[in-house]
């Protein structure tokens, strides 16, 4: 079965290429043997409906071959139609939708499979509506831009539950141009001459396309009456498909049959199994039993005849016979149509009606129009109509032009006939001439003229052709021709000519139009003021019209201005009239007067002429105020501003010493004040002023007298009280944000007693500031400081001063920093306090030879009294170096030992009051190798080895031991064990019959010991024979009692943060561990967590607050001992007892808590 065409996105597919010509075969019978060849294709295939039964060739066959189970639902079909190549065309099925209850599906197809469902797009549109009112369905196939490829056979197909229905119809598309196909007509008329000839032999078309070059396609169809080109060239690509064999017949169809229209055809197939069920098919649709589809068996053979063929049977047929099928092509070919009444020569006039007639062989049969050769396509937009009346076939011209005038000839499959058509002009005469004439401007002008023709012609005006438009008419009405201009204007005058088409006779005319004078002034001021700038040129250029031109006077005060050469004339054009001053002078404003005037009339106008300039520079301008980066200057208007308003100022500033001047704004200043900023402190500097109007910028005024900008500092930052004693006070400030181009000089710092000032507002920092005479402040120091540090002296015990500093610059004092209250003058003594970084809460390890340098911060008041101690002895200060400042202590040692090992305690006291502290600096080292290896015992391959630990431990616990061997022979070392913790071991996997030696590095946290300790005897490890004697140990005693590995730790913690205690305990058996707060254990309270990892015990507190603070303790406890060990937590961001009580905590937590906080910190409370 041939396969569906291939689709293609968005167009219709189009043919598959014509395959390579094969050796021709002779002919055989048609309809009794598989024939190659191909029959032509009827010449206009007509509208056919699609049925399961016979091919529809009548109604009473539609109505004998209709279906029980089908029911007919289109109550519009589409029809066959024509379109050329870039039209459009619609097809149009409706279904009467009265019996239905929901909306049928409709498909469309083009050929026998392709649905057009999927090539929607572009070029083809499905619609679907439904009218309520008719209750009628209808569906639209539209085809944009249509194209060659798309003509062929379509089907629509419609189905509603158990209903179905189908129609096909053709489309034809046709070239849109008048070229035909390449084919040699004078050849074909000579092989088709009207005489009667002998009968040639048949000629198999199917052959002679194989064997033809694919550019000779398109002659061959049309010689011999095939329309469907492409689709025999597909079924030629068809047949050439490889057939696979089949299972079910033995033997089947032949790719092709051709038979003429009328005849009888016979189609064959022969089964591999007679039990089979055979269907047949035509395009699809199964074939029933007729007088025109008659149906044989005979044995294996299946037989279909059809009887009178037409050209509704040419199509595609196949037979199934279980799940296998074959398919064939049927081929209906038309007799060849003779011309049997020839063209006539026919002589005519241009303007009438022509028909050229001729007679056919056939009713309705296809003819061809052709006109010198080319082919004649008629249509709606064409002058050629072609009219079929049965046998006779008329070409109508309608209005016969000569170019009409050539050789016609008609053409059919079977003969030609061709004509001369001669078209000529008949006399003309002029009726009625054009005359001239003169129209005013704005009036109607209308050449009218009348001719002996009814023919059309040209307009001209002065040689070239006219335009219609909205104000131009050509009007043509029989034999009289008129052109009407409505309005006339200037430019329609000229001459106006008529030339008849196809005669070389002209209508000449003139036209005149005349228009009185006009001055134009519609680009002036209402009062007709025109102004220029003095030294610049003025060409006042005045539009004016009048026909003829006008001509025009300039005068000022009654004096004519004359066209020349001077400084001011007066020009004329035929369109304008111009007046020119060249550089214009103030003297030159007053009233000009323009006259105009012409054969149709006088006009005149007023034009007042100001002459403007730039005003006079200002005086020089005044600089009144100075600050640091600023100044305030002033100046006067100029005395002349150029007879245009003062639209604002320029101001310009430069350094005295420099040329370079420099504008300060950008945007008109319009007041006589200005402040320009930005300047650079201590540089003199000069300003000065440009005036503006709307003609331009004025000179510059002189220089302003020079000025240099200076300002004092800021006022001083952070004053604070650094230290009081009962006759001193001690304060501290920061130097100022901004000290300027004048620098600083100095700081003043004074004081007043409390009692002689009035408070006021708070200033801008937020500190108070005091509002006193200047005779009220005591100057602390007579003569400036740089140090920002001063001690106020002589000062009576128990007073109160308030302090404020100033500094002091070229510019003077600058705003006073004001201490924002008063300062008691009594010594403040504050308890010391020792601030132990985290780090060193627990053992200091440093190496042997490290720096090491640990910073301890401290407070109190007055400057506390430090002490060091070592393990309770002084520090030997030749070997640790102590530093101490005002809040904190250093100890500093640059290469650590072994010996600075120990427990450091530092005391800070003042006065009554004191703090102590304690670090634990641990100086680790290598350790030394093990004291002694033996070798306990050899069997097999095994050696057993012992060591006691080293003397010298580096200051740190021994990690572990590596173990190396090495055979006497080569005595290079292998490591055989590593990290390993025990003093025995026993070495495995030994050479048997090879003597080893072996040593021993201890390990600690800094590493291997520098030597090994070395077996004095060696191992021999002997060959079969020895006897291994097991050795008898005795069982290892694993008890312990509890004991902390790792202590707790005092530990400070933020309130709303969550702690943790953590500490390590080694017990066996296990023991059991208690956490307890302030003596008491914590038992099932959700503020606490307790974990117990591998001997980790760790105890969370959930966010603590203050009263969670206080001494910790765990206890382990078993079966040979109990251990405790104790921290202190301090949770810092403590609450007050109102804060408490109003967060809800109860009064008597909240007494326990301050007793607590009291009695673990005495010297605070």
């Amino acid at each position: 079965m041939p396969e569906p065409t291939k689709k293609e996105e968005n167009e219709v597919p189009t043919p598959a290429p014509a395959p390579p010509p094969e050796e021709p075969n002779k002919e055989k019978e048609a309809g009794t043997a598989p024939p190659k060849g191909l029959c032509s294709r009827a010449l206009e295939r007509k509208d056919s409906e699609w049925s399961l039964g016979e091919s529809p060739a009548t109604e009473e066959q539609e109505k004998q071959n209709a279906n029980s189970q089908l029911s007919t639902l289109f109550v519009e079909k589409p029809q066959t139609g024509k379109v050329k190549v870039g039209g459009n065309i619609t097809f149009i099925a409706k279904v009467k939708a009265e019996d239905l209850l929901r909306k049928p599906s409709v498909k469309w197809f083009k050929g026998k499979w392709m649905d057009l469902a999927s090539k929607a797009g572009k070029h083809l549109q499905l619609k679907e509506t439904f009218e309520r009112q008719s209750r009628v369905y209808t569906f639209e196939m539209q085809i944009i831009k249509a194209k060659e490829n798309y003509a062929g056979n379509y089907r629509c197909e419609v189905t509603y539950k158990d209903k179905f229905d189908s129609c096909s119809f053709d489309l034809e598309v046709h070239e849109s141009t008048g070229t035909t196909p390449n084919i040699d007509i004078r050849s074909a008329f000579k092989r088709r001459e009207v005489k009667q000839q002998e009968e040639e032999p048949e000629i198999d078309v199917w052959e002679l396309l194989k064997n033809a070059n694919p550019n000779e396609y398109e002659k061959i169809a049309f010689q011999y009456g095939i329309t469907d080109l492409r689709g025999m060239l597909k079924r030629l690509k068809r047949m050439r498909r490889v057939e696979k064999k089949s299972r079910a017949f033995a033997k089947i169809l032949d790719p092709a049959y051709q038979i003429d229209k009328g005849g009888r055809v016979r189609f064959v197939v022969e089964l591999a199994d007679p039990k089979l069920e055979v269907k047949w098919f035509k395009n699809g649709q199964e074939i029933r039993p007729s007088t025109k589809y008659i149906f044989e068996h005979k044995g294996s053979e299946r037989i279909m005849f059809i009887n009178n063929c037409a050209l509704t049977d040419d199509s595609e047929y196949y037979v199934t016979a279980g799940d296998e099928k074959c398919s064939t092509e049927l081929f209906v070919r038309e007799p060849p149509i003779m011309v049997t009444k020839l063209l006539e020569d026919t002589n005519a006039y241009c303007g009438e009606r022509v028909e050229l007639e001729c007679e056919v062989s056939e009713d309705d049969a296809n003819v061809k129009w052709f006109k010198n050769g080319e082919e004649i396509i008629p249509g709606p937009k064409s002058r050629y109509k072609v009219k079929v009346e049965g046998k006779k076939h008329t070409l109508i011209i309608e209005g016969a032009t000569k170019a009409d005038s050539a050789e016609y000839s008609v053409m059919t499959t079977g003969g030609q006939s061709s004509a001369k058509l001669s078209v000529d002009l008949r006399p003309l005469k002029i009726l009625t001439p054009l005359t001239d004439q003169t129209v005013k401007l704005g009036k109607e002008i209308c050449l009218k003229c009348e001719i002996s023709e009814n023919i059309s012609g040209k307009w001209t005006k002065n040689g070239l052709p006219v335009q219609e438009g909205d104000r131009l008419k050509v009007v043509h009405k029989g034999r009289i021709h008129k052109l009407v201009i409505d309005s006339a204007l200037i430019e329609d005058e000229g001459d106006y000519v008529f030339t008849p088409d196809a005669y070389s006779v002209t209508l000449p005319a003139k036209v005149h139009v005349i228009d009185p004078p006009k001055i134009i002034l519609d680009g002036l001021d209402a009062d007709n003021t025109v102004t220029v700038i003095a030294g610049n040129k003025l060409r006042l250029e005045i539009p004016i019209s009048g026909e003829p031109p006008p001509k025009a006077i300039w005068s000022r005060a009654d004096k004519a201005i004359t066209e020349g050469s001077g400084r001011i004339r007066a020009e004329s054009y035929p369109d304008s009239s111009s007046l020119i001053i060249d550089t214009a002078e103030r003297d030159d404003s007053g009233v000009y007067k323009i006259n105009l005037k012409n054969e149709a009339g006088e006009a005149y106008a007023n034009i007042k002429i100001k002459v403007v300039d730039i005003p006079d520079p200002p005086v020089a301008p005044n600089v009144t105020d100075v600050g640091d980066d600023w100044c305030i200057m002033n100046w006067e208007p100029p005395v002349y501003d150029g007879g245009s308003p003062i639209l604002g100022y320029f101001i310009e500033r430069k350094k005295k010493q420099s040329s370079r001047w420099m504008r300060l704004n950008f945007d008109l200043c319009k007041e006589t004040t200005f402040e320009p900023k930005k300047m650079i402190e201590g540089v003199a500097y000069e300003v000065r002023i440009f005036a503006v109007n709307a003609i331009g910028i004025s000179k510059p005024s002189m220089p302003s007298k020079p000025f240099v900008p200076l300002a004092v500092t800021s006022p001083p930052t952070l004053l604070a009280v650094d230290s009081v004693t009962d006759t001193t006070v001690t304060m501290k400030w920061r130097p100022p944000d901004q000290i300027g181009a004048a620098g600083l000089d100095g700081y003043v710092l004074e004081y007043c007693f409390e009692g002689s000032t009035s408070e006021k507002q708070s200033d801008e920092n937020g500190e108070a500031a005091y509002d006193l005479p200047a005779e009220n402040w005591i100057v602390a120091n007579t003569d400036l400081i740089d140090k920002t540090k001063f001690t106020i002296t002589g000062l009576p015990t128990d007073a109160k001063i308030f302090v404020r500093v100033k500094a002091v610059n070229a510019a003077g004092a600058s705003e006073p920093k004001y201490y924002s209250q008063p300062i008691l003058v009594k010594e403040v003594i504050e308890p010391p306090k020792i601030r132990i970084p985290r780090h060193l809460k627990q053992t200091y390890i440093r190496r042997v030879g490290e720096a090491v340098n640990l910073v301890i911060p401290y407070q109190g008041k007055p400057r506390p009294e430090l002490t060091w101690k070592k393990d309770g002895a002084e520090i030997d200060k030749n070997q640790i170096n102590i530093r101490n400042s005002e809040t904190d202590t250093i100890i500093f040692i640059r290469k650590a030992e072994r010996s600075h090992s120990g427990k450091y305690d530092l005391q800070v006291k003042v006065e009554k009051f004191e703090e102590n502290a304690s670090i634990d600096i641990q100086i680790v080292d290598r350790p030394g190798p093990p004291q002694v290896v033996k070798i306990e015992d050899v069997w097999g391959e095994n050696v057993a080895l012992s060591w006691t630990p080293p003397k010298d431990d580096g200051n740190a616990a021994i990690t572990g031991y590596t173990i190396q061997k090495a055979d006497k022979k080569s005595m290079e070392w292998f490591t055989v064990i590593e990290h390993y913790h025990r003093t025995n071991a026993t070495i495995t996997e030994l050479v048997i019959g090879n003597e080893y030696y072996f040593r021993v590095f201890a390990e600690n946290m800094c590493g291997l010991s520098e030597d090994a300790t070395r077996t004095k005897e060696s191992a021999v490890i002997a060959k079969d024979g020895k006897v291994y004697k097991n050795p008898v140990y005795e069982d290892f005693d694993f008890t312990e009692a509890p004991m902390f590995t790792q202590p707790l730790v005092n530990t400070y913690a933020i309130a709303g943060y969550n702690a943790t205690l953590n500490c390590s305990v080694r017990g066996n058996p296990k023991p059991k561990i208690t956490w307890m707060k302030n003596k008491v254990a914590i038992v099932d309270d959700p503020r606490y967590r307790m974990f117990s990892n591998q001997g980790v015990c760790t105890l969370e507190i959930r966010k603590p607050s203050p009263y969670d603070g206080g001494t910790y303790c765990c206890k382990a406890v078993n079966d040979l001992g109990t251990v405790e060990i104790e921290c202190k937590l301090e949770v810092k961001g403590g609450l007050s007892f109102c804060r408490l009580l109003l967060q809800g905590v109860p009064p008597n937590i909240i007494d326990s808590y301050l007793r607590d906080l009291q009695s673990s910190n005495p010297e605070e409370y």
